[in-house]
């Protein structure tokens, strides 16, 4: 899902990049506001976490790749802004050392799966425990429909950048895009799910962190 540089056209990358500055510099300070003892460590944790995931790529018609994101995990454990947080750190880094994805294209990266999927996943899984009556087994499937949903989002949100910059047909991109992560984002939801479910069983404390 990283766009390379040369993909998006110049309006669509200095949209990007200012839309990702903006929403960057609040979360610091909305963070700043927030943040205790025991959120610190766990961003490390989780950033580490979705470094590794994110390293796994497959490659995807229209000069894209396809990969977990790790957005709702982060979300979920530590709210939008935090999560917003570790995923721009997680891009920055696989941008500037591993070269993937564009430098120009970095704050549409950002947008995609820094702030669109962390906020998707968030509220869709905040609603869903809202919902759940407090049963382990629908937090867990919220868990898991939230991860789902901020991969094929983040992909469509790609797609269209893709088609506003010229650079690949709507017909072409979005099959391939939104195929190929509606899949990968089962695999997501399920590791998610899976994460939750063991967070629940051995510290059920860290799923309060993120209110």
């Amino acid at each position: 899902m990283h766009i390379p540089d040369g993909f998006i056209s110049a309006p669509v990358a200095v949209t990007g990049c200012v839309v990702a500055a903006g929403c960057v510099a609040y979360a610091v300070k909305a963070t700043n506001k927030k943040m205790g003892e025991k959120q610190v460590p766990l961003m490390g944790v989780l950033a580490a976490f979705i470094f590794a995931a994110q390293m796994l790529n497959f490659p995807i018609a229209g000069g894209t790749s396809g990969h977990l994101i790790g957005a709702a995990l982060a979300a979920i454990l530590l709210g939008p802004w935090a999560g917003m947080l570790i995923m721009t750190c997680v891009l920055v880094v696989q941008c500037l050392v591993f070269q993937d994805g564009g430098l120009l294209a970095l704050g549409a990266n950002i947008v995609n799966m820094g702030i669109i999927a962390t906020f998707i996943s968030y509220y869709v899984y905040r609603g869903g425990a809202f919902l759940s009556g407090g049963q382990k087994k629908r937090i867990l499937v919220s868990g898991g429909l939230a991860a789902w949903l901020s991969v094929v989002v983040a992909a469509v949100a790609c797609v269209f950048e893709l088609v506003i910059s010229g650079t690949v047909p709507l017909g072409v991109a979005l099959p391939a895009m939104g195929g190929i992560h509606a899949l990968i984002g089962i695999a997501e939801g399920a590791i998610t799910a899976g994460v939750l479910s063991l967070i629940m069983a051995t510290r059920a404390d860290l799923l309060s962190l993120a209110k």
